[in-house]
């Protein structure tokens, strides 16, 4: 009998080891990271999609923001962050294909250090203004800018953002300057254009929707390569005389890399399910963004797309860290 309670009692913990190994993911609640600050699109994306991870798995997913080096300070916890499933990460154009190419000593790289999930949404910008601009089109704004060259004012949610370097196309499409404002993410630039302590901004449009629709800034067009259906009567740059200014902006959500195959199976499907979620879907549209929700592996194809795109186009506007 003796000899035999090792033998149960080793027994009894491998059952309990495997039991636990089994037990499918989440365990316990998901932590989220967000690399800006509340309010912005990266914020919107993660915090509607993790209401519906939290009901179809059974574990509540939570959002903490880490704003800061335009996305890299939360890019760079995350990719240090181990690789079990409960620490996610949803970032912008800008963390993910833009920063790379911008940056010289950037403490992550997407490829190297993340498992890329999905492209959950994307969004053209939209010009927009503080709400008493004197200018209500863009043909009136870029002939505002020219006559007051250097001194307009464009927020942007930080340097090397999609909004800032659609204004840097925007001042090379159309011989003009400004001034560039950057922000720890969209939502600061947001209150400082509500405030009207500067003048214009490219943000995405999905982030600024609301903000426009209460009167609270003027928006004079977007930047896709068609009349966007929230905006249906705002036309494009291209209508309003300013082509080749075509940007979309999107949120992807990553994890550090080396998840377990178990986690993968379980997390990927749902995300995209969450993405692709009739009421998410509706949200999102609502507000000016369109679902995307694709695979990791067409994830990672348009992002190699993404970040040669974006090299060209640093490259060929010469700019730099501190523009």
């Amino acid at each position: 009998m003796q000899k035999l309670l090792p033998r149960l009692a080793s027994a009894f913990a491998t059952l309990a080891a495997a039991t636990a190994f089994a037990a499918p993911y989440p365990e316990r609640p998901v932590t989220i990271i967000v690399p800006f600050t509340p309010g912005g699109s990266s914020d919107i994306t993660a915090r509607t999609v993790a209401a519906r991870l939290t009901e179809t798995l059974g574990q509540t997913f939570l959002i903490e923001n880490k704003p800061g080096a335009n996305g890299g300070i939360g890019a760079a916890y995350v990719a240090k962050a181990k690789p079990d499933g409960y620490t996610l990460f949803v970032g912008s154009i800008g963390v993910f294909s833009i920063n790379p190419v911008l940056y010289k000593n950037l403490p992550y790289e997407p490829n190297r250090d993340f498992d890329l999930l999905s492209v959950a949404v994307r969004t053209p910008n939209a010009l927009v203004t503080r709400a008493n601009f004197p200018a209500n089109t863009v043909a009136e704004f870029v002939d505002y800018v020219k006559k007051n060259p250097g001194k307009v004012s464009f927020a942007s949610s930080g340097t090397g953002s999609s909004d800032h370097l659609t204004a840097a196309l925007f001042w090379q499409k159309t011989g003009t300057t400004g001034i560039h404002v950057p922000y720890k993410g969209g939502s600061a630039a947001h209150t400082d254009l509500i405030g009207g302590q500067v003048d214009a901004s490219f943000q995405n449009l999905g982030s600024i929707t609301n903000h426009v629709k209460g009167g609270k800034m003027k928006l004079l067009a977007v930047t896709g390569n068609a009349r966007d259906p929230a905006v249906p009567n705002v036309p494009t740059m291209t209508e309003g005389g300013v082509p080749g200014l075509e940007v979309f902006s999107w949120q992807a959500f990553v994890a550090p890399k080396g998840l377990p195959k178990e986690v993968t199976d379980r997390l990927v499907p749902a995300l995209i399910a969450a993405i692709k979620d009739p009421g998410v879907t509706k949200k999102f549209n609502d507000i000016g963004f369109e679902v995307v929700g694709n695979t990791p592996a067409e994830f990672g194809k348009f992002l190699n797309e993404e970040l040669a795109r974006w090299k060209g186009v640093v490259d060929a506007g010469g700019i730099k860290q501190s523009d």
